[in-house]
């Protein structure tokens, strides 16, 4: 029986001396293309004491030998080797050797799926079992007594360079990819943008003092960097062309304010110090334009599609907070959407707020060309876009950016739709189209205009009381008699009362008009009339009452005033009789 063992320096072929040991296994598993048959032995002692044969090297000795050995001529026929063993198929080589050594015997091996591989290729019989695994482990042990020429100090190397060499294959990682370069290259980036600002704005102060105007006529910091070192003295505005540097109109105002201008005097020492700040701002600027190119074509090798997404420098700003490319593509998309809003998030969950909706991924274009409302759902579909072009881009095979343009197209018309989708619900349609309600049936389909003329009051329709001008007279009339009459009489007794309503009655049956024509509303008239009154006569019995109640002393004057009145009263009816038999006498 031999025993086929991989090392990193090549293959190993070991034949087994002792195989009575291996004949007494508990079960051996023999391999085919077809099936798998099992053969079941007496349990031994023997197998529990075959770890102790390899226990020193002279013991190893004599379990196994090696019989032959296949050595790597390079690392790339390692490389091919390993591979081609954790697929479970086999090399060239490994072929080549096998055909050569392996003469009918059998061949243990580590691996059930390279034995079926072996059997089908070779036709050589395969073993796989817990004996042939114990072998294994013994000869792993004493690897450098039972090859020759194989140290401890050589097989180190061996092993490191190979699994340096299979983990790049294995991960597609290319020597290309080398995401440090981007990481320091941003850093730097923001860095320069922090001492431009700083020294740009130390120029403004510093020349201000001398011509204060120019900070308002020029707002970019380079083009004022470049007009302080050309011009100097504000003086000399006059004398220079700056049509190179600005355009006509500011380098009008330019020159009419240095003629006016209200700052002090320079010397010129202070000029000269002046213009060495300018200098150093404009080749800080110029090494920022250089940096930034440099970044832009170290994106666009290393992660194409991510920079077609979300651009150079929020993808550069992503692999550098997520510490690598590699590191950032195994983030799901719900936290590549809030990196760099770390803070915010568990303040949030701290205080039982609001979660943030997005981080560093708010300054991508397609974030900013969203309106308010739509931003989170824009910034949640982007995060997820993003994770699958950083994992293709660290992962994949391809160099270009077709998957990255393609996810930006959808993008963007999911923008469009969720436009569309917040105008329509604006004007009143949930599917974009403005709906226009019916004002009035007439109203013509489409249009603004009515089909019939607008509609105008009609006062003729207003519903009218039938009465005559004689008895609406009457009736303000008695009204204010009504009125008048309880503050005149209110002293008067309950015999006195029932009277007056006697004379309201008789004054209200002569204003009446009999007539069929003013019909149902003459009679709802009277019924107001009658609830008017009631409610008089009510009102004053309450008077009456409080009032008698207050002047229980003066009853005597009262009633003497009281029957005065009577007096009259009656004699006013004998009166009218007599007219009446008069004019029958002429008559």
């Amino acid at each position: 029986m031999l025993l086929l063992f991989e090392t990193p320096g090549g293959f190993a072929l070991f034949k087994v001396l002792d195989e009575g040991k291996l004949s007494k296994v508990e079960v051996i598993i023999l391999l085919n293309s077809v099936s798998v048959c099992c053969l079941a032995f007496e349990k031994s002692e023997d197998n529990k004491d075959l770890g102790k044969e390899f226990s020193s090297p002279d013991s190893a000795r004599k379990v196994v030998k090696l019989k032959a050995f296949s050595k790597f001529e390079n690392t790339a026929e390692a490389l091919e080797a390993a591979t081609k063993i954790i697929e479970s198929s086999t090399s060239k080589g490994l072929r080549k050797f096998l055909r050569a050594n392996c003469d009918g015997e059998m061949l243990g091996v580590a691996d059930s799926k390279l034995g079926n591989a072996i059997k089908d290729k070779l036709k050589i019989e395969c073993v796989h079992n817990n004996s042939v695994m114990e072998l294994m482990r013994g000869v792993r042990s004493q690897l450098t007594e039972l090859i020759s020429g194989l140290a401890n100090q050589d097989l180190a190397p061996m092993s490191l360079g190979l699994s340096h060499s299979l983990s790049r294959y294995k991960l597609k990682f290319s020597p290309d990819k080398v995401d440090t370069m981007i990481i320091q290259a941003i850093g730097l980036l923001d860095d320069l943008d922090k001492e431009l600002n700083t020294y740009a704005m130390r120029v403004r102060e510093w020349y201000g003092w001398h011509f204060p105007e120019l900070a308002k006529i020029i707002q970019d910091n380079i083009l004022y960097a470049k007009v302080v070192k050309l011009m100097g003295c504000r003086d000399n505005a006059a004398k220079l062309d700056f049509s190179e540097i600005l355009t006509e109109e500011v380098e009008a105002e330019l020159k009419e304010a240095a003629v006016i201008s209200m700052g002090s005097d320079v010397s010129d020492v202070d000029l000269m110090n002046i213009k060495e700040l300018c200098d150093q701002v404009l080749s800080l600027s110029e090494y920022r334009a250089q940096l930034y190119d440099y970044l832009k074509s170290r994106m666009n090798t290393i992660a194409p599609n991510l920079t077609a997404l979300v651009g150079e420098l929020v993808g550069a700003r992503l692999i550098a907070h997520g510490g690598s490319l590699l590191n950032l593509a195994k983030q799901p998309g719900s936290t590549i959407q809030i990196l760099g809003a770390e803070k915010a998030l568990f303040r949030a969950l701290k205080t039982k707020h609001a979660t943030p909706k997005y981080g560093l991924l708010y300054h991508a274009s397609l974030v900013g060309q969203a309106p308010p409302k739509m931003k989170g759902k824009i910034s949640r579909s982007l995060a997820a876009k993003s994770a699958l072009a950083i994992r293709y881009d660290a992962l994949g095979d391809s160099q270009d950016d077709s998957m990255g343009v393609e996810n930006r197209l959808k993008l963007e018309a999911r923008l469009r739709n969720l436009e569309g989708k917040e105008l329509g619900r604006s004007a009143g349609s949930a599917k974009g189209k403005p709906k226009i309600e019916a004002y009035d049936k007439d109203r013509k389909k489409g249009a603004g205009g009515l089909i019939t003329p607008a509609k105008t009051y009609n006062p003729s329709a207003d519903a009218v009381l039938g009465q005559t001008p004689d008895s609406t007279t009457r009736k303000f009339e008695v009204e204010s008699l009504s009125t008048e009459e309880p503050a005149k009489e209110a002293p008067a007794s309950g015999k006195e009362k029932k009277e007056k309503t006697k004379k309201k009655k008789k004054t209200d049956e002569e204003t009446t008009v009999p007539g069929e024509r003013n019909g149902t509303a003459e009679q709802d008239g009277k019924g107001e009339a009658k609830k008017k009154k009631k409610h008089q006569a009510e009102n004053d019995g309450v008077q009456n009452k409080a009032e008698n109640a207050e002047e229980g002393g003066k009853k005597k004057k009262k009633r003497k005033h009281s029957e005065a009145e009577q007096e009259e009263e009656s004699e006013m009816p004998s009166k009218k009789k007599e007219k009446k038999k008069k004019r029958k006498n002429e008559d």
